[in-house]
């Protein structure tokens, strides 16, 4: 165990977690809602500082990240716990530990191994993904710093309930984040997370801030979150952050406790990316549904096909200094 960051003591052995927002405070003998992070006499331990229960070589666009060095492949790691209790989380084998604390194990990779395997699979980020990164962040942030010296970048894909507190630690050392903007509605959080909307919305704006490159994903959940409305909010949203924000709006497909409900209907995919068009987001894709147009990027001003994709893979690139080849507008984006 190694202890942890961004945490206070309090009176009688009680600790107050301000890594994520929900400020966990936490008895002795007891876990915060992550699950892996253990007051031991009054002192915070991770329990994942360097146990990896997930590692694959995965293509940056599975992220996804479309505007982020694409067609170029990324290390993804994870390990066990989260901050959210998603009802239709696809990782609740891993994420979900809770409630479990015995599941709680992984592989001993410590950060320098991890910035080692990243090198010899020729891996351009490494990507903190698959459960919460900001649960892991002192095996997350140790490890950004040694990538850095090696030239390689760093990715967070990540729910956006981290604190101010938390970010900042990262300030210099994380490059570029998919954040899963899961409703527009405190209830939705509340429900069916565990959680609330602000803190996301914060996190999403202070990235910006910080020159991190952002792109946003949204499951769109078959009367949940598939309202017209709810889909316009969010566009807005993202539209006075910054209209060339990319914003993936996500087929869902039934898991863990959510397996009552349909797969998304092709229709409501694509009327919410009309509605990201319509808001005035520059690019906005469907995913979960590979084939059609609906994934390509193409140029803002004259609409030129600028990336083909299907799927994860990149199939054709129609890029001339950072810009369209037809017209040379600028695309936005990192690693053209």
């Amino acid at each position: 165990m190694k202890e942890a960051v961004l945490y206070e003591k309090l009176e009688d052995q009680y600790v107050h977690c301000y890594l994520c927002n929900q400020h966990c405070r936490v008895g002795a003998g007891e876990r915060g809602k992550c699950g892996v992070r253990d007051n031991v006499g009054g002192t915070l331990f991770t329990l994942v500082y360097d146990k990896v229960a997930a590692v694959h070589v995965d293509p940056i666009e599975k992220k996804p990240l479309f505007h982020f060095y694409p067609g170029s492949t990324s290390l993804s790691v994870a390990t066990m716990g989260c901050n959210f209790a998603c009802s239709f989380c696809q990782n609740a084998d891993i994420s979900q530990v809770a409630a479990h604390p015995w599941k709680v194990r992984g592989e001993a990779v410590p950060p320098k191994r991890i910035v080692e395997l990243a090198g010899r699979e020729g891996c351009r980020t490494i990507s903190y993904t698959y459960t919460e990164p900001t649960i892991f962040m002192e095996l997350a942030e140790e490890t950004a710093r040694l990538a850095h010296q090696e030239g390689i970048e760093n990715v967070f894909v990540t729910n956006g309930y981290m604190t101010m507190e938390a970010l900042e630690l990262m300030d210099g050392h994380l490059d570029a984040a998919n954040v899963d903007l899961k409703s527009f509605r405190d209830e939705f959080y509340s429900r069916n997370c565990g959680a609330h909307l602000r803190p996301v919305l914060r996190s999403i704006k202070k990235m910006k801030d910080m020159g991190v490159w952002v792109e946003v994903t949204t499951l769109v959940i078959p009367g949940e979150n598939d309202h017209e409305e709810e889909m316009r909010g969010m566009a807005e949203f993202l539209y006075n952050i910054d209209p060339e924000m990319p914003w993936h709006i996500s087929r869902f497909h039934p898991a863990y406790l959510m397996r009552d409900r349909n797969v998304t209907p092709l229709a409501t995919l694509e009327r919410a990316r009309q509605i990201g068009l319509e808001v005035g987001l520059r690019y906005v894709y469907c995913g979960n549904v590979p084939g059609g147009d609906r994934e390509n990027t193409y140029c803002p001003k004259c609409a030129a096909l600028v990336v083909r994709r299907f799927g994860f893979s990149v199939l054709e690139r129609h890029v001339k200094d950072g810009g369209c080849a037809r017209c040379g507008t600028h695309v936005a984006g990192v690693g053209w």
